[in-house]
């Protein structure tokens, strides 16, 4: 608590009142934001506002069930096969139903989705999906495009107050342990409280604790880092997805190699010409994700390069149905119509996270959490092509929803003197944060990485408590990094066996008792708790508006 009264002191400098504080300018974010309206809303983003974070990055496109001969329940059967028996089948089935409305939704917003000759949204179909339902903007530019539009609603929007280049801290509690706002460090350096009743989490994904990683810099896993803090209960950590095409050129981040290229009918294929998918699967290159991405590891591992060879299926089409990545290839000196591209797995997409019901809702008071960093039960074990923007803009929304509902039932703001503030630690000098963090995403790929064994996680686990103790002044992504490292490695050395993104060399093969939500919760004392969960099945009901927690 503060030591003076309430007034601003040592452990923060300002005191700004809202409603709302959204983390996260994604989709996701964006999407709460906006919807959250008569509500006011600050939104803290540490990037600059619309330019930052993977939803920009996002090629492949968003998977919605239009098409003439696709149905909601068939896009919910195809997530649920590529989930490995971990999807929450009422929640699959609340994302592919309101799918399309919040489609339409946004494109009443003025995105602009790719159309065909008539006029209609074009479809293109990614692997695992039985039917053409990926929409597209710009050819490979979608999460840009929606990022566009979102964004500029938002602008549009007075309830909405921006605060960018603006580092998310810690969250702050009342007396009676309820979530009241939010400590952040401004541009400037000053650290505010940004005091709400209310606070949604959409800060996005984990890729940069990997040392190869498709996601920008962003994505350091600080949402999931700070509700850990706060004794947030998480869920299935251990499940990350590693993108099978990254362009091999030895760039941080390696730039994505869309799997629409495979859907296209793009091949991959070794330094002779011979289809590396052949006998693997039945899908061949449209396998899962999984699947596909181990199988290009063991080449590398046996010293083979791969390639993804589009020479045929797209051709000299590549600069306008694939600009961005054609873009890509040309800054690294190579040309996709002439030549195969060299590529190699890269974490891409966390299926875990913060735990949530249907509506977003956490396991603490007060507390929202929406797109990547949050564990809905969408996903499963293994995330299917193209739904990660579709469950953003799906759950951003709900969450909104919810926020209006509860704003006539919530504690109201109360005054800094009733409120339970954390003292930020210090932090190290940005050479040795540096350092912290090179060697976390070294530890993390290696032995956390595609291919796991019970030795080389508890090494990697060893270290990483080892690192913990010796650095308590952490502040930053450094602090963030190495507390989601020590998380996922501690949920990833429960799990003994196989299953979907996360793969035991030692285990193989996934076990039927282990069908089940892996629990994890950080104690006060640092201390981590894992436990096996639930069954496949949100407790909340998905259609029925309630909430999961009690």
């Amino acid at each position: 608590m503060n030591d003076d009264g309430g007034k601003p002191g040592p452990l923060y400098d300002e005191v700004l009142t809202s409603d709302v504080v959204v983390v996260g300018t994604g989709v996701a974010g964006l999407t709460a934001a906006l919807g959250a309206a008569p509500l006011s809303v600050s939104l803290v983003t540490k990037s600059r506002f619309g330019v930052g974070g993977s939803s920009a990055w996002a090629q492949g496109g968003v998977a919605v069930a239009v098409g003439k001969d696709d149905r909601p329940d068939l896009h919910a059967a195809d997530t649920m096969a590529a989930g490995a028996g971990l999807n929450d089948a009422p929640v699959v089935a609340l994302l592919t139903t309101e799918g399309p409305r919040r489609i339409r939704q946004l494109l009443r917003l003025g995105a602009k989705f790719d159309r065909n000759a008539r006029g209609q949204l074009e479809l293109g179909r990614e692997a695992a999906h039985s039917r053409r339902r990926i929409l597209h903007a710009h050819g490979d530019a979608t999460g840009a495009e929606m990022l566009r539009t979102l964004s500029e609603a938002v602008r549009r929007a007075p309830e909405v107050e921006v605060h960018e280049r603006t580092f998310a801290l810690d969250l702050v509690r009342d007396a009676s342990g309820r979530v009241a706002g939010l400590l952040a460090r401004h541009p400037d350096g000053r650290v505010i409280l940004h005091q709400a009743p209310s606070v949604v989490i959409a800060t996005g994904g984990l890729g940069r604790l990997f040392l190869h990683t498709t996601n920008p810099v962003e994505a350091t896993a600080d949402g999931l880092a700070i509700a850990a803090r706060a004794g947030v209960l998480l869920e299935d950590l251990e499940f990350v997805q590693f993108h099978p095409t990254a362009l091999a050129v030895g760039a941080d981040p390696m730039p994505l190699l869309t799997e629409a290229l495979r859907g296209e009918g793009a091949l991959l294929v070794d330094a002779a010409g011979r289809r590396i998918m052949e006998g693997v699967h039945p899908d061949r290159e449209l396998a899962p994700r999984d699947i596909v991405a181990r199988a290009i590891w063991r080449c590398l591992a046996a010293g083979e390069q791969v390639y993804l060879d589009a020479r045929e299926a797209v051709g000299e089409r590549f600069p306008e149905r694939f600009p961005t990545v054609f873009s890509l290839c040309q800054e690294h000196g190579l040309d996709p119509r002439r030549a195969p591209m060299p590529v190699a797995p890269a974490a891409h997409y966390h299926m875990g996270g913060i735990a949530v019901d249907a509506n977003g809702r956490c396991s603490l008071g007060g507390l929202w959490a929406c797109g990547e960093v949050a564990s809905t039960g969408v996903h499963g074990a293994n995330r299917l092509a193209s739904n990660s923007l579709l469950e953003a803009l799906v759950f951003g929304a709900r969450v909104a929803e919810d926020l209006r509902r509860e704003h006539g039932e919530r504690h109201p703001n109360r005054g800094v003197e009733s409120l339970v503030v954390p003292c930020p630690p210090l932090g190290l000098d940005p050479l040795r944060e540096a350092a912290i963090i090179q060697e976390v995403r070294a530890l993390m790929w290696n032995e956390v990485g595609l291919v796991r064994t019970e030795a080389g996680i508890s090494h990697t686990l060893a270290r990483l408590d080892e690192l913990a103790a010796e650095n308590h002044d952490l502040n930053g992504e450094a602090r963030n990094l190495l507390c989601a490292g020590r998380l996922v490695a501690s949920a990833a050395l429960t799990r003994k066996e196989s299953r979907g993104g996360h793969y035991r060399s030692d285990f193989d093969h996934p076990e039927p008792s282990w069908q089940r939500h892996l629990t994890v919760r950080l104690e006060s004392d640092g201390e981590i708790e894992v436990e096996l969960g639930e069954e496949p099945q949100r407790l909340a009901a998905a259609a029925g508006g309630g909430t999961r927690w009690s």
